[in-house]
């Protein structure tokens, strides 16, 4: 039968207390250890000792099982009685003889050692057919009433190609835009990493990754394009910012960044450093933000903050929309 043996802490009193786990029985332990020599003569002694005193232990009232755990390999033997509750407390009381005599004979037994008793709770916990049955109808049931849009989680390293995928496309791209644009720095976003910095600042990195002409499809090229890219997850939206070092005399990294996560309560700065800086802004239901709902106009602040010291185009006015790259802006995206 399976069983289930825990340890109870025990009060000077003899109390039991165990309020995170209910139980019906109790068991006293005896323990030493055997020695090998002479063929395991010290076990066979303790197995003779055990057999003088089995018929009386057996008699106790209360008495639900007698069992002996012999280990081969760690030398242990051992002997556990178990009662219930209520008897228990009787035979403790009766100093549970008998205890005394048992452990005597075994301490004059050459090669025992380590003699040592024990009291926890012991309970028979193995499920009979029909609760097995319940059980598993109950979690056949749970697992039914799962919303069916759950995603499981991704791999994570399959995840991360997608992300590094997407991000050097992306990067082909915004070199051939900001070419024709004649744009230094250029703000956008990204759908793969899902709101995540890390896996944004691996998108990044993508982008700025040098093509190799060898590749059959190009990828990256435009590290020495700045750039603030968003990511919108559930939780948040995560920005990352980059500033190449030819450019980092024009424009601080982190100030850039600073300003953009400035504009919602609760947006902070992650990372401050002189080429890639991160940050988040947390969505905030009570107070309307979500973070593709704020991500656009995001993107105008950034290129407002660009503007203001002159390293993005001016608006001519001959349009009322400033120059926003999205996901729509990349069909091949």
């Amino acid at each position: 039968r399976s069983q289930l043996f825990l340890l109870v802490l025990r009060r000077a009193s003899g109390d039991l207390k165990m309020p995170f786990v209910s139980f019906e029985h109790i068991a006293r332990e005896w323990r030493c250890k055997f020695s090998s020599d002479a063929d395991n003569a010290s076990l066979m002694a303790a197995q003779a000792k055990l057999e003088d005193i089995l018929a009386g232990l057996s008699s106790i009232e209360g008495v639900v099982s007698v069992q002996r755990i012999v280990c081969g390999g760690c030398l242990d033997f051992k002997v556990v009685t178990k009662l219930t509750k209520a008897a228990f407390a009787d035979w403790e009381k009766a100093g549970f003889a008998p205890e005394g005599d048992f452990l005597d004979a075994l301490k004059a037994i050459p090669g025992i050692s380590n003699i040592e008793t024990q009291t926890y709770t012991l309970e028979d916990v193995k499920m009979n057919k029909k609760d097995c049955k319940k059980a598993q109808e109950k979690k056949e049931k749970e697992q039914a009433e799962k919303p069916k849009d759950e995603k499981p989680p991704e791999d994570p390293a399959k995840k991360l190609k997608k992300v590094i995928k997407e991000g050097g496309k992306r990067g082909v791209e915004i070199e051939g835009a900001a070419d024709m644009g004649g744009l230094q720095f250029f703000c956008t976003s990204v759908d793969e990493p899902e709101g995540d910095v890390a896996l944004l600042v691996e998108s990044v990195k993508a982008m700025n990754a040098k093509s190799d002409p060898a590749d059959e499809e190009r990828k990256g090229g435009s590290g020495h394009i700045g750039k603030m890219v968003f990511s919108a997850g559930t939780s948040q939206l995560a920005i990352v910012a980059y500033v190449p070092e030819e450019k980092q005399g024009e424009l601080v990294c982190e100030e850039w960044l600073a300003k953009v996560v400035g504009v919602h309560a609760g947006g902070k700065v992650l990372k401050a450093g002189k080429d890639y800086s991160t940050g988040c802004i947390p969505t905030d239901a009570d107070k309307g933000v979500f973070p593709l709902k704020i991500r656009e106009g995001l993107i105008l602040e950034a290129n407002n903050f660009l503007r203001g010291k002159g390293l993005f185009p001016e608006d001519n006015g001959d349009s009322d929309d400033d120059m926003v790259f999205g996901d729509d802006d990349f069909p091949s995206a």
